[in-house]
């Protein structure tokens, strides 16, 4: 199996920007994190699904998101 599809979404002074691991450059540069986490919804749904990694301003993951019809191994029992 392969490695799974997946996006970051990063600050990056002022903004934010969507990454894909192993890339040289950014998808997208955005003034806002909605923006950036909205792209990479964008992205990874046209490209069959995958993980969205969604890091806080100092740098760790707060949260992650799984985009159909990605593979999700945590479930949510619950909703936002």
């Amino acid at each position: 199996m392969g490695t799974p599809n997946q996006r970051n979404v990063v600050p990056d002074g002022d903004n934010w920007k969507v990454t894909k691991p192993g890339a040289d450059r950014a998808s997208g540069v955005f003034p806002t994190q909605r923006e950036a986490i909205d792209r990479a919804r964008e992205i990874l749904g046209r490209d069959g699904g995958g993980e969205i990694r969604i890091h806080g301003r100092d740098g760790q993951i707060r949260d992650s998101d799984t985009v159909a019809p990605g593979n999700d191994p945590n479930p949510p029992h619950d909703t936002k």
